[in-house]
């Protein structure tokens, strides 16, 4: 998969440095992967939850974090549309469009 940007992530660990670790690894593995379809990201990540729209949110760092991302399957390409604390998530709209993180 193509993921559109790991800058983004960048910029979170930077600014929340026990997340880089998990967000290296959520990187690369889904750098690797070819999800066609919602269930290949639930077998790889049981505890994801899909959202409508082609959305997915992982859980990072034990739940601390939260990374929603959009995934067109057709080109293979990943967004991230969010990434923040469990807390920044719960308080963001149910399905944000743009990010408080990303500005």
């Amino acid at each position: 998969m193509r993921i559109i940007s790991r800058g983004i992530l960048r910029d979170f660990w930077a600014a929340h440095a026990d997340s880089e670790q998990s967000l290296r690894a959520w990187f690369h593995e889904a750098s690797e992967a070819a999800w066609l379809t919602p269930a290949a990201i639930k077998n790889a990540y049981p505890s994801a939850d899909i959202l409508p729209v082609n959305r997915i949110v992982f859980n990072i760092k034990g739940n601390h974090y939260r990374l929603i991302v959009k995934i067109h399957y057709n080109t293979g390409i990943v967004f991230i549309r969010f990434i923040g604390t469990h807390a920044a998530y719960e308080k963001s709209t149910p399905r944000p469009s743009k990010p408080p993180f990303i500005k």
